[in-house]
């Protein structure tokens, strides 16, 4: 019992002491659960902060949206490809009706003529014809009163065939002088006669406006007999030789016949990707596959 005693047995100033301190933990207590400790005012502004940094993001999110649409540059559209047209949101039946319109050798030189040969409906011509790009001899309105008078003069002209024009025939157009006749001649030996009177604009350093002048007094009257080589037989570089076609298209010309063994039909060229389908008409004068 005394030794109870000495552990619990305390004098005044201890109990005033150990009284006081009781007395503080029940006032702490009180503050803890009477006082509110809570700021409204922080939870405000860091409501608001997250709004802001939420229309910041969407504000964010619609300028990556509106980047990642493609542009459309103003081109022309005799050269629409397959992907071209899809980006422009042609069904593949539209740009098949183009492709086989240009695989005859002719050109789109109108928004309306657009819309005849592929049958595009109003919203997409309205969509995409302000980019339209025609060459400056078809969208010129004094070069179309010119060729309207022409017209005129023409009916009393009678063509001769430019695959048997000498240098001297073509020098009676005016702006043929020796070198552009010469040129065009040189032109039409290497692609072995013209087949298509357009192919006249293909000649080097020839002025549009000119050419057209040289289809007034010319034209394409019998087909050049051209000497077609084999696209299986083929060198690397006879393929090469063929005005149309350059080293790259060349290279996988070759890769797909190595990929495909033997090429059956001319037409499988149209499968190889980046192969160019306006120049389709033009390569196959040169090619077969037998």
């Amino acid at each position: 019992m005394n030794f109870l005693k000495s552990h619990f047995g305390y004098n005044k100033h201890q109990r005033n002491g150990i009284f006081f301190l009781l007395i503080f933990i029940v006032f702490l207590q009180g503050i803890f659960f009477f006082v509110d400790f809570s700021s409204e005012e922080d939870n405000t502004v860091s409501q608001n902060e997250m709004i802001a940094f939420q229309q910041e993001m969407d504000s964010l999110k619609s300028v990556e949206m509106k980047k990642s649409i493609p542009k459309i540059y103003p081109f022309n559209p005799n050269y629409i490809t397959d992907f071209k047209g899809h980006q422009l949101g042609m069904s593949v039946g539209e740009i098949d009706k183009l492709i086989a319109f240009r695989a005859q050798g002719e050109f789109i030189n109108s928004s309306k003529q657009f819309q005849k040969i592929t049958g595009i409906n109003d919203s997409l011509l309205a969509k995409i014809s302000p980019y339209f790009k025609f060459p400056d001899w078809v969208t010129s309105e004094k070069n179309t009163e010119k060729q309207n008078s022409n017209n005129k003069i023409d009916k009393s002209i009678v063509k001769k065939d430019i695959n048997s024009a000498s240098e001297e025939d073509l020098r009676i157009v005016n702006g043929i002088g020796e070198k552009l006749a010469k040129r065009i001649i040189d032109y039409r030996t290497k692609l072995q006669g013209f087949s298509f009177n357009d192919q006249v604009f293909e000649v080097w350093a020839l002025d549009k406006e000119v050419a057209n002048k040289v289809l007034r007094y010319f034209e394409v009257i019998n087909q050049p007999t051209i000497k077609k080589i084999n696209v299986n037989t083929a060198t690397f570089k006879e393929v090469l030789a063929i005005v149309y076609i350059d080293y790259e298209l060349t290279k996988k010309i070759f890769n797909y016949k190595d990929e495909v063994a033997e090429i059956q039909s001319i037409e499988e060229l149209k499968k190889i990707e980046g192969f160019p389908l306006e120049k389709f008409n033009r390569i196959t004068l040169y090619l077969e596959a037998k």
